[in-house]
C-alpha cells in the first residue's frame, strides 16, 4: 500500500509529464501552422488566406472593411462542459480531446485554422452568481479595444437557463446578441437577432418550460437523450455565421428570425416586436429607452415626384413602333367575354374553334374490320 507522500510524488511526476507533452505538441503544431502576418491583402494568391474574403469588396457585395492583424478578430468562448466520445458527431472536436474542457479543445483546434484570432477562454457556467458577475463584466469590457463591449454575442447553448442567463446579461448592459438552437429530435432549428428594447427578447414571448417556471432538469427520462444530427447543426450554424456576417460587415439583409425545418426544407422568417409586459425588467427599460430614440429621430418626409410630360426629340427617319398583329388578327383571336361583377375582367380569353371547310363523311355503322375488307377487294 503506498503512503501518501509516494502518491502526491507521483502526482507531481505525472503533471511534470504532461507539461513535457503539452510543451511537445505545442513545438510539433507550431512547425506545421503558418505564420501570423501583419496586414490583410486582397491580392489573388494561393498563399492568401483572406484573398476569398477580400473579393467580396471587389464584387460589391461589402462596401468597405479593412482590418490589420493580429486584430482581426477576438472571440471569447464560454462553456464548462468537457468533450466527450458522444460530441464527436459535431464534426468538430476529435477523439483526442476526450476528457479536454470544450473551451480549450475549441481554441485548440480554432488557433491552428486562422492564428490571427485572438482567443479567451473561460471553462465555468455562467449560470451561477459568481460566474455571472465575471461573465456580464467580460461582455462589457472585452471587445477588440481593451475596456470596450464586445461587438456580439453568439448563443450556441442546449438549455433555457443558460439562455435565460444570457438574455438577463444582455438586457440589463443593453448588447445585441444572436439566439440559436436545434430541436430535442435534430429535425429543426433556427436563429434570431434580438435587439435590446426593438426586438423582443428571450423572455418576451419565452416557451411554456420558462413560463411555468418548470425545472427542466426533471423533464429528462432515464436512459433518452436529445437527438443530434451534425447535418442539422451544421446547417442552423451556416445559417448563424451568415447572419453574423452579413451584421458585422454591413451587407445583405439581416434575418430577425429564420428557422429551418428539415423534414419539409421549410424556411420560415419573421420578426417579432418586444413584449410591453416581459416580465423582465431591464427588457421593458431597454423599451422605453428605444422609444425615446425613436421620438427624438427626425422623421423623413417622402417627396413624390411628378412625373413630367414625356417629350420625344425629332424623329428625323420616320421610325415608328407598330403592332405585328392586324386588327383583324387580334379581333379573330379573341373569345367571348363571361358576364363578371364589376371590377373583375379576364387575363385572357379562348378564341372560338374553327369549323373544317372541307369534305366530311357520313358517320356509319359497318365496323373496322369491314371496311378493311372492302379495302381489299378495291
Amino acid at each position: 500500500m503506498a503512503t501518501v507522500e509516494e502518491l502526491k510524488l507521483r502526482v507531481r511526476e505525472l503533471e511534470n509529464e504532461l507539461i513535457k507533452c503539452k510543451q511537445r505538441q505545442s513545438a510539433a503544431e507550431d512547425a506545421h501552422n503558418r505564420p501570423k502576418i501583419d496586414q490583410m491583402s486582397a491580392e489573388v494568391v494561393d498563399s492568401n488566406p483572406y484573398s476569398r474574403l477580400m473579393a467580396l469588396k471587389r464584387m460589391g457585395i461589402v462596401d468597405d472593411y479593412e482590418f490589420s492583424p493580429p486584430s482581426v478578430l477576438q472571440l471569447l468562448l464560454f462553456d464548462y462542459d468537457k468533450v466527450e466520445l458522444a460530441n464527436m458527431n459535431r464534426l468538430f472536436f476529435q477523439p483526442h480531446q476526450a476528457g479536454l474542457s470544450k473551451v480549450e479543445a475549441a481554441e485548440h483546434t480554432l488557433r491552428n485554422i486562422n492564428p490571427d484570432v485572438a482567443f479567451e477562454t473561460h471553462n465555468y457556467n455562467i449560470t451561477t452568481l459568481a460566474n455571472f458577475t465575471h461573465f456580464m463584466d467580460r461582455i462589457s469590457h472585452g471587445g477588440l479595444e481593451e475596456g470596450k463591449p464586445v461587438d456580439l454575442i453568439l448563443s450556441c447553448v442546449d438549455n433555457f437557463e443558460a439562455r435565460m442567463a444570457i438574455n438577463t446579461a444582455c438586457n440589463e448592459l443593453g448588447q445585441i446578441w444572436m439566439e440559436s438552437g436545434v430541436s430535442e429530435n435534430a429535425v429543426s432549428g433556427h436563429i434570431q437577432l434580438i435587439i435590446p428594447g426593438e426586438t423582443a427578447c428571450f423572455a418576451c414571448a419565452p416557451p411554456l418550460v420558462v413560463a411555468a417556471n418548470i425545472d427542466e432538469k426533471t423533464l429528462k427520462r432515464e436512459g433518452v437523450c436529445a437527438a443530434s444530427l451534425p447535418t442539422t447543426m451544421g446547417v442552423v450554424a451556416g445559417l448563424l455565421v451568415q447572419n453574423v456576417l452579413k451584421y458585422l460587415l454591413k451587407f445583405g439583409t439581416v434575418s430577425y428570425y429564420l428557422g429551418y425545418n428539415a423534414m419539409q426544407d421549410f424556411f420560415p422568417m419573421m420578426a417579432m416586436k418586444a413584449n410591453p409586459q416581459c416580465n423582465d425588467r431591464h427588457c421593458r427599460r431597454q423599451q422605453e429607452e428605444y422609444k425615446k430614440k425613436e421620438a427624438e429621430r427626425p422623421k423623413v418626409e417622402v417627396v413624390q415626384e411628378e412625373e413630367g410630360e414625356i417629350v420625344h426629340e425629332d424623329n428625323e427617319w420616320g421610325i415608328e413602333l407598330v403592332s405585328e398583329v392586324t386588327d383583324a388578327e387580334l379581333q379573330a383571336a379573341t373569345g367571348a367575354v363571361p358576364d363578371l361583377p364589376e371590377g373583375i375582367t379576364v387575363a385572357y380569353t379562348i378564341p372560338a374553334e374553327e369549323t373544317g371547310s372541307g369534305e366530311t363523311v357520313e358517320e356509319s355503322e359497318v365496323s373496322l374490320e369491314d371496311l378493311m375488307a372492302q379495302m381489299r377487294k378495291l
